[in-house]
């Protein structure tokens, strides 16, 4: 079986390693530590291809520390462990000298996975490098998080990609036998989404599959060369770039305009695209309650009944409830008030500080409390006709402030005669 391009010329040294100069670079924020040997756990986070596995091998090769690497993909809590009990046989007289234990896709990891790390994380028994291309705030429990220096590796640049095509062809073995000319580097560049296995894979099949098919040795890459040879029809999306932001952008507004033909269109490119389906559920989440909200509340449930159907179903399946809270969503009436009365209230106590709250309302667990008027007055709303009776509820300061206004539909017109028909004068809307 070929080994594919992308591990044939994988660096070995910093010095070959492309990229990522704020960690390092000379000034980098991880240059002093390797210099010195002592190494926290630590998570790298960035996109896919951004050369985390590599760094982490690099890491270990420089340290000259014993190196254990799982893939969260295909390892268990029993993987784990026999990893840590290998750890604990070797030799940790130095802490510097601890092995290091590199989880590829660690946000993969369950819980209970997690957990299994932590003990010998804590011990100093084993150095974790987990890689991440999720957010690890999300992905990481907080207590492995807590233990670890979050890295975050940056996308490669168009120049780091131009250079990564030249270096694969300058020393590669097998390509550089062949004569080959990089007239043209876009449509590879554009094709691999900035994720350098994926662009040199397409070289390497472009190359590859012009040779078989000439009689002379003379490739030359043309963008048109290689849309030609890659037919697959490769969806756009870099999960981390600007067209990322582009998409889930459109793909909201879509949702808020209440069209759910672009809204399942813009949903389509994400899942295509390889979108993680939790950032898609968390999305709809949010915008049901911050474009919904009481306009129609059963969207709120929805969308959380989503998210929790899609956590544990995942793709290809997802994409069907996905589809359905997307639909329902778009088709829904809309309204913002709630999100306004938040950004209202929260705007209002920065402007006003920390106002004193009523005695009547306050309350009053001890006799000294009581004897201070702590809860005097407070009037018990079920103790009233219709389980109401008007009462200050604000700091005297903001008596009679305004902060929720309903939005203008249905469910929130009853809502604005219910409102009044209590409060009257207060709440004429």
């Amino acid at each position: 079986m070929s080994t594919p391009l992308a591990e044939r010329i994988r660096p070995k040294t910093l010095e070959d390693y492309l990229s990522q100069h704020h960690l390092i670079g000379e000034d980098g924020a991880l240059t002093a530590q390797l210099k010195s040997g002592i190494l926290p756990s630590m998570i790298f986070w960035g996109p896919p291809g951004t050369g985390k596995t590599t760094l982490a091998t690099i890491i270990a090769t420089q340290s000259n520390r014993p190196f254990y690497q799982l893939s969260a993909v295909d390892s268990g809590v029993a993987a784990v462990r026999e990893v840590i009990e290998k750890a604990k046989k070797a030799d940790t007289l130095f802490t510097t000298k601890n092995p290091l234990l590199f989880i590829d896709e660690i946000h993969r990891f369950s819980k209970s996975q997690q957990d299994s790390l932590l003990g010998a994380v804590e011990k100093g028994l084993v150095t974790l490098i987990g890689a991440t291309t999720e957010n690890p705030s999300f992905e990481v429990i907080p207590a492995l998080l807590s233990r670890s220096q979050v890295y975050v590796l940056k996308p490669f640049t168009k120049t780091d990609l131009e250079a990564l095509l030249a270096r694969a062809l300058k020393i590669d073995e097998k390509l550089s036998k062949y004569n080959v000319e990089l007239k043209e580097s876009e449509a590879l560049i554009r094709i691999s989404g900035g994720d350098a296995r994926k662009l040199l894979n397409a070289l390497e099949l472009v190359v590859l599959s012009e040779i078989s098919e000439k009689n002379d040795a003379k490739v030359i890459i043309t963008n048109n060369l290689v849309l030609k040879k890659i037919q697959k029809n490769t969806v756009l999306y870099d999960k981390t770039g600007e067209q990322h932001y582009d998409i889930v952008s459109a793909f909201i507004k879509s949702i808020r305009g209440s069209d759910p033909n672009a809204a399942v269109y813009w949903l389509a490119r994400m899942i295509e695209g390889g979108e993680d389906v939790k950032f898609i559920a968390r999305r709809l989440l949010i915008l049901a309650s911050e474009d919904i909200g009481m306009a129609n509340p059963n969207a709120l449930l929805l969308a959380n009944s989503t998210f929790q159907a899609v956590t544990t179903i995942g793709y290809p399946e997802a994409r069907i409830i996905l589809s359905q809270c997307t639909i329902y969503l778009a088709t829904s009436t809309k309204s913002n008030a709630s999100y306004m009365a938040i950004n209202n209230a929260q705007r209002l106590v920065k402007q006003t500080g920390d106002l004193s709250v009523p005695l009547s309302i306050r309350n009053a667990p001890t006799k000294l409390m009581k004897e201070l008027g702590y809860g005097d007055n407070y009037a018990y709303a079920h103790n009233y006709e219709g389980n109401f009776i008007a009462h200050e509820f604000m700091p005297k300061e903001l008596s009679n402030k305004t902060l929720y206004t309903p939005g203008n539909n249905s469910k929130e017109n009853q809502l604005k005669k219910y409102l009044q028909s209590l409060w009257k004068e207060k709440y004429n809307f």
